[in-house]
């Protein structure tokens, strides 16, 4: 079979989706921890150093792997907040990583600064390749120049979606960093494509909109990417951009297309940000948004320029969400996370700040129907702490990575809707900010690559007896 066969047999296989009867799991409540899932977790040594970074049902083992201030096989420093990431099968039965590094501010790009997007940005991706037991082989940066990459999504032609998380520029005012944004070069807010092989052509996919992009989930159908927006303080909102012509037959993402967002039918401006019913359908509708690239003149605020895009959805009836995080695409449907989304829970304390007062939602939008539903919505922060990046194993349970408060975990969310503890962080001393990022499996499911982002940042390779459970 030629690459490109492959490649489109990959990205079709399988029809349905998780959650299909997550109503039922959800009125009967849907917020109890599955008793044990893979059992009780233990501190575990890191096979790197013989450190506990940490805690794992029995069974599993881990290894650490290109820290931050590591060097690249390359040459030069490896930048840190490691955050989303994307696995590829690369040659003897290794694993690609192509890993984002949320760096803000016009603190300077990394790497060869004559081939970066911005010369004064310090964000962008590296790529790897390691084996399924998290040795290294190679490293090098692979897009550069770039601002705040949060997440993205993996294409099945091959490449990796980095979004940036901002909108600086030299056109808009400070960001909450108070970094000078006079000094930077180019305007930010973008989505970039990464290459397996070689390095970016670090030009932004411009009509895909300039906004804080969070993540990006490709339908092989329909060709669509949807796009996540995490807007810190503001309401946020589900994106789809229609490039010109089918990815997979362009091979790559054309620039060009058509940016919309999701409004509920009958419905305009609905919030979903707060309390809704657990498996609730909504009918949905798409609305275009007209100017995708805004520029703006006499640099007004930062908090101005983050909501001109989506200002322009919700005035023409999109729905308004609360920091929309991590997306996966599976079977036909697109679930993705509502970081603060949900009703405040009793006892608990509230988000420290931003929009939306809960712990939690996850949605589920249905490509083929054009459906929404909400399969998820956390009681109270020990069951689920803010989920951030996400993704999905080969039986369709949801890996969610945690951005709480406290002690973060891995957690799976089964198809009926169940939750359990699958990973524990274990505290750094004088780190209290760690959070789980960048989940995603590794060929044949073996290993669960996984970023820890702190003051330096990690990724890590987990392998163990995947089959005992819901993975």
């Amino acid at each position: 079979m030629d690459r490109r066969r492959f490649l489109r047999a990959l990205a079709t296989a399988g029809v349905g989706g998780p959650f299909a009867g997550v109503a039922c799991a959800a009125e009967r409540g849907g917020a109890q921890p599955v008793p044990g899932g893979y059992g009780p977790l233990r501190a575990v040594e890191d096979e790197r150093d013989g450190r506990v970074r940490l805690r794992l049902p029995d069974g599993f083992r881990y290894r650490s792997f290109s820290m931050a201030g590591d060097e690249f096989t390359t040459g030069g420093e490896v930048p840190g907040r490691h955050d989303g990431m994307a696995a590829f099968p690369g040659p003897d039965g290794s694993a690609i990583l192509v890993r984002n590094h949320e760096v803000n501010g016009p603190v300077g790009a990394f790497g060869d600064r004559r081939r970066a997007y911005d010369p004064m940005a310090g964000g962008g991706t590296s790529t790897l390749r390691v084996t399924r037991y998290g040795e290294l082989l190679d490293s090098r940066p692979s897009l550069t120049g770039t601002m705040m990459n949060c997440s993205g999504g993996p294409m099945p032609w091959g490449a990796w979606l980095t979004c940036e998380e901002t909108v600086n520029g030299p056109d808009v005012g400070d960001d909450f960093s108070g970094g000078d944004n006079a000094r930077l070069k180019e305007k930010h807010g973008y989505v970039f494509e990464v290459p397996l092989t070689g390095r970016a052509t670090a030009e932004p996919i411009r009509a895909a909109g300039r906004f804080a992009h969070e993540s990006a989930a490709f339908d092989p159908s329909s060709g669509a990417v949807y796009l996540t927006e995490d807007n810190f303080a503001f309401p946020s909102g589900f994106y789809r951009y229609l490039p010109p012509q089918h990815p997979m037959r362009a091979e790559r993402l054309l620039d060009g297309g058509r940016l919309q967002m999701l409004a509920i039918k009958g419905a305009p401006r609905t919030d979903l940000s707060g309390r809704q019913r657990l498996g609730r359908t909504y009918p949905v509708r798409w609305v275009d948004v007209d100017d995708p690239d805004p520029s703006f003149t006499g640099r007004p605020a930062n908090e101005t320029a983050v909501q001109a895009v989506g200002r322009q959805g919700r005035a023409a009836g999109a729905a308004i969400f609360s920091r929309l995080e991590g997306a996966v695409h599976h079977r036909g449907t697109i679930y993705f996370v509502s970081t603060q989304g949900g009703a405040a829970a009793p006892g608990d304390e509230p988000p420290p700040s931003g929009f939306g007062e809960g712990r939690g939602q996850v949605w589920a939008y249905d490509t083929r129907g054009n459906e929404l539903k909400l399969v998820y919505a956390s009681p109270r922060a020990a069951v689920l702490d803010l989920p951030d990046n996400i993704t999905v194993s080969n039986r369709g349970t949801l890996v969610l990575c945690e951005d709480g408060d406290g002690h973060n975990h891995l957690r799976g969310l089964t198809t009926t809707g169940e939750i359990f503890d699958f990973c524990r962080l274990e505290p750094v001393p004088g780190d209290a900010g760690a959070e789980f990022a960048g989940a995603t499996f590794g060929p044949g499911g073996h290993t669960l690559y996984v970023n820890v982002q702190s003051k330096r940042g990690t990724s890590f390779a987990i392998w163990g007896p995947w089959n005992r459970g819901l993975f």
